[in-house]
């Protein structure tokens, strides 16, 4: 019997290039208060029994299946406040104050100022603070030492982002002080990378008969519009898959834990090892290979089927996977 397959992959995403970084860049935030964001290492998938508590649901009460992710949290540090000034082309970074004491390893990814200058009461004229937050991977057992940089926003008023950047400088912030359990999130990722792909395995177009000429796993097309010098994007041809930017919405918080043996398999997550920090448990999968940083948001268009308080969890899974 011959097999159907219709082609896939959406339009939407195009051009298939790499990302430009292995850390994706948040281009939306939302929220009213505080830092607006947090970021972790995936760790790896597990599964549980909750107890199923959508109002709707047919099996309300029961325990029910559930696949899961779990991504290592430690807490992210504050190195500086950066501030911005709108203009008719954008946001445009107005000027920065670093923290009096940073981070050693921060210097394998930026380059330090040797005397600090500015004090964040001495700029007045600005609009709009970000934080400039970096990692601290050596708090992990992934094997690496050289932080991911990145910005967070902040919400409130202006008077209220300086007061809460000034407070947090130098220090570190939990996933505690962002997120609490039941919420919905939104996970900017970038994909697991496969290279360079013939068009049946990156669109999935169906294999041609073994009679066909010359091609076998070719689109079996006469060809895209080709009249403006180039061919046309509609036509499934090889290429990149895989290492792009995705943001997935409305990813379910599950769990928050702060106690690593809850979920610690027998003989370590593969290839990642063992959790030794907070730790987030988000209902089904999530993008990107293991030890990748994921960055996740307030959702900005939350589903409202969804309960808002986080289900009870009967059992994590901790057998290995091996």
């Amino acid at each position: 019997m011959k097999k159907r397959n219709p082609r896939h992959g959406s339009m939407q995403f195009w051009p298939r290039v790499r990302a430009k970084r292995e850390h994706a860049r948040v281009r939306r935030w939302n929220g009213s208060t505080s830092i607006l964001g947090f970021a972790g290492y995936k760790v790896g998938m597990t599964h549980l029994m909750i107890t199923d508590n959508k109002s709707t649901s047919k099996t309300k009460g029961q325990d029910i299946f559930c696949p899961a992710t779990i991504i290592e949290c430690p807490p992210l540090k504050t190195a500086a406040i950066r501030f911005y000034k709108k203009t008719s082309y954008g946001p445009k970074a107005l000027s920065h104050v670093f923290a009096d004491t940073l981070d050693k390893d921060l210097a394998k990814r930026l380059s330090l100022p040797k005397k600090q200058t500015k004090k964040a009461d001495d700029i007045k004229n600005f609009d709009d603070i970000r934080l400039i937050v970096h990692t601290q991977p050596k708090l992990t057992g992934i094997g690496k030492k050289k932080p991911e940089v990145f910005e967070i926003a902040l919400g409130g008023k202006k008077e209220e982002k300086l007061a809460y950047a000034k407070e947090k400088l130098g220090k570190d912030i939990s996933l505690a002080d962002v997120f609490k359990e039941g919420e919905q999130l939104d996970i900017h990722a970038v994909t697991k990378g496969k290279g360079f792909q013939g068009p049946v395995k990156r669109f999935g177009v169906t294999l041609r008969s073994h009679k066909s000429e010359k091609v076998r796993r070719g689109p079996g097309s006469l060809g895209g519009w080709k009249g403006q010098g180039h061919v046309m994007y509609r036509v499934a041809h090889a290429g990149q898959t895989g290492y792009h930017q995705r943001t997935e919405y409305n990813k379910w918080l599950l769990k928050i834990g702060a106690a690593p043996k809850e979920v610690h398999q027998d003989g370590g997550f593969i290839r990642y090892g063992v959790i030794k920090n907070t730790y987030l448990i988000v209902k089904g999968s999530v993008a990107g290979s293991k030890k990748r940083l994921i960055k996740f948001s307030h959702a900005i268009r939350p589903d409202h089927t969804l309960p808002k308080d986080a289900p009870a969890i009967a059992y994590i899974s901790t057998r290995s996977k091996q």
